[in-house]
């Protein structure tokens, strides 16, 4: 769910203009999964432009504020969640934990690191949601030792089906700052991209793992 259109369009165009976002449809690149794919998302970068994250992090702030103000403590998915996690805390005042994508297999063998109690109610923040696995690995950890996950907010989605079906599975609710249909559409604004480009990056969009046919 997008709650900032305004905001969302201008996320989009900053993505766009410092390659933390970069389309290719006549040039795709191809995902770990194995999927053809007309853009590449690196929100890592964003880390590099302060002014940008604390645009962010605020966007992030003002979702919790708004949606879950009595949220216990800020969750991070390891790595790319975590320096946002860590922004949002500090703001918030509140305590921090991230998740690994599998528990240490040496000390203690933790794989929630910071701290999250059961019972305890908890925002996960994420760098982008693709197909949602990561993500909902983090929640799942999260509801095992009993934590009370209110709700995930990500820089970026692609807006899959298949993901947002994992997260209505679980009652999860998805908050986004931007998204895969906001940022074509700036990108087609701003000339980044031509209005032939469109239709073959709607298709990929609904039939990623088969694109192209």
């Amino acid at each position: 769910m997008i709650l900032d259109s305004a905001f969302s369009r201008e996320l989009a165009k900053s993505l766009l203009d410092i390659n933390a976002v970069v389309l290719r449809p006549n040039n795709p690149f191809t995902w770990s999964s194995g999927w053809n794919s007309p853009i590449y998302c690196d929100n890592r970068l964003t880390l590099r432009h302060p002014e940008l994250r604390k645009k962010i992090s605020k966007a992030f702030t003002d979702i919790i504020q708004k949606e879950c103000p009595s949220v216990g403590v800020i969750t991070g998915t390891a790595t790319a969640g975590i320096p946002h996690a860590a922004w949002v805390a500090q703001s918030l005042d509140r305590p921090m934990a991230y998740v690994r994508a599998k528990a240490k297999s040496y000390g203690l063998g933790n794989q929630i690191e910071g701290g999250v109690d059961k019972g305890q109610s908890t925002i996960v923040i994420e760098d982008l949601i693709s197909t949602g696995g990561s993500a909902i690995s983090v929640i799942d950890a999260l509801l095992f030792i009993g934590a009370d996950v209110r709700a995930v907010i990500s820089i970026f989605t692609y807006g899959f089906d298949e993901a947002t079906q994992k997260f209505t599975e679980r009652n999860i609710p998805i908050y986004s700052l931007t998204d895969y249909a906001t940022l074509i559409d700036v990108a087609l604004e701003h000339g980044q991209i031509k209005q032939e480009d469109m239709n073959m990056l709607n298709a990929w969009r609904e039939n990623p793992a088969e694109w192209p046919k």
